[in-house]
């Protein structure tokens, strides 16, 4: 089975907002064994909009659309469908007395008519009633096409998708079986990791797909298969993955969207009782935010300073003036300092430390743009490197992020 996602809206085109709906949507669709061939953006265009339906017509299972659902002039999505599915809007009283109430108890102001008239939907769809917002969703079928309209408010259409679409879509269709597994992998590139493993991708099943998705300093490895029984899928991906383990052991940190290197790190901290803080420059507080994004991080992560300006690390972190006059603000030795006395303010058993240059320009350092220098402080010892990472400066942040996750998942493994 395969499906088509639509985002509408001139805002998406015109690089105001980012459509983070379309990825979402696929990975739901995904789990249930839904194919998405594309993700198309279209303007608030009738016309346009018309022309997209006709070319997907009986070309794709589903189409799914978010977007202009509001109650506004440009929101022209159900008069769109109703030209297409030669209908008209009728009131759905349900949905007008869910709109009324969400607005007077919750907003706390009366319910105008332009809110009232979000319950006009085409005669013919089946509701997809939104208990979180005033726009329903519309199912409705063409031929061999299903088309599915859903409001463009993140959590509305989330919650649409969760609690209606993916429900329906196992209750009413016969879809394959789509296993994925993926392997983390940190500190060497995609060409280096291609070329250790090229035997074994040649040897892989047909219906066995890799991928690879690389990223600054990691590279992340898809396995999918796809066919009709799960149990042969699943088997033959995990004999490949073993396999793969034996070629590779040395770079693989964890498995599957859920076992980031952040997360393990956090695993790993909580299961030696063990806690972490950082002393931040040119990350300029990324590692936090990373760190953070992880449920229940407080567990093992204390706090961070990021002591970006260099007055700060001699303020905030007590670095002596001498110590950067001596060897640069960008070197081992105030690294090693950092880390050490973000572990001693924080009173942590791990404290990680980077100060770097990340471009433009070389700041108070006299090193060259692109040096970063990584500390991490352990409960028994220090660990202190110098990069080179290069340019442009989000490649730089982004470098340094994941090798301070490498080497810091590096020192705790060696605590038994």
């Amino acid at each position: 089975m395969t499906a088509t996602i639509v985002t509408i809206g001139d805002e998406i085109l015109i690089g105001q907002i980012v459509d983070t709906n379309s990825g979402y949507i696929a990975k739901a669709l995904d789990k249930i064994g839904i194919q998405t061939l594309e993700m198309l953006s279209i303007s608030d265009d009738k016309q346009h909009i018309l022309d997209t339906f006709a070319s997907l017509q009986n070309k794709t299972d589903l189409v799914i659309i978010t977007g202009g659902l509001g109650p506004t002039k440009d929101d022209i999505t159900k008069h769109t469908f109703c030209q297409y599915f030669e209908d008209h809007l009728i009131r759905n009283q349900e949905v007008e007395t869910h709109v009324i109430q969400l607005i007077e108890n919750v907003m706390k102001r009366p319910a105008s008519q332009i809110n009232k008239d979000q319950a006009l939907v085409p005669s013919t769809c089946q509701i997809l009633f939104n208990n979180v917002g005033t726009a329903p969703g519309m199912w409705m079928q063409k031929e061999q096409t299903v088309f599915i309209s859903l409001p463009g408010v993140p959590y509305e259409m989330k919650h649409i998708i969760e609690q209606q679409i993916i429900p329906k879509l196992v209750k009413e269709f016969n879809r394959p079986y789509i296993v994925h597994k993926t392997i983390m992998t940190y500190g060497q590139g995609e060409s280096l990791v291609a070329e250790r493993i090229e035997n074994w991708e040649n040897n892989l099943p047909e219906f066995i797909k890799l991928a690879y998705l690389p990223a600054p300093g990691r590279v992340r490895l898809r396995l999918t298969a796809r066919g009709t029984d799960k149990a042969i899928l699943e088997q033959a991906i995990q004999e490949n993955v073993n396999s793969l383990a034996h070629i590779i052991s040395d770079i693989i940190v964890g498995y599957d969207e859920d076992q980031t290197i952040e997360v393990m790190i956090g695993k790993q901290l909580v299961l030696k009782n063990k806690t972490l803080a950082t002393a931040e420059s040119c990350t300029g507080g990324k590692i936090a935010q990373v760190i953070t994004s992880v449920a229940g991080s407080s567990a093992y992560f204390k706090g961070s300073i990021v002591s970006y300006a260099t007055e700060t690390k001699i303020n905030v972190l007590g670095i002596s003036q001498e110590l950067i006059d001596t060897y640069s603000v960008v070197s081992k030795e105030v690294a090693t300092q950092m880390a050490l006395q973000a572990k001693k303010i924080m009173k942590t058993d791990f404290a990680i430390a980077t100060p770097g240059n990340a471009a433009p320009s070389k700041g108070d350092a006299n090193v060259p743009v692109g040096t970063v220098c990584i500390a991490i402080a352990t409960p028994t010892e220090i660990i202190a490197e110098q990069f080179d990472f290069g340019q442009p400066r989000e490649k730089v942040i982004d470098r340094t992020v994941n090798k301070a996750f490498e080497m810091l998942q590096k020192e705790i493994l060696k605590i038994v």
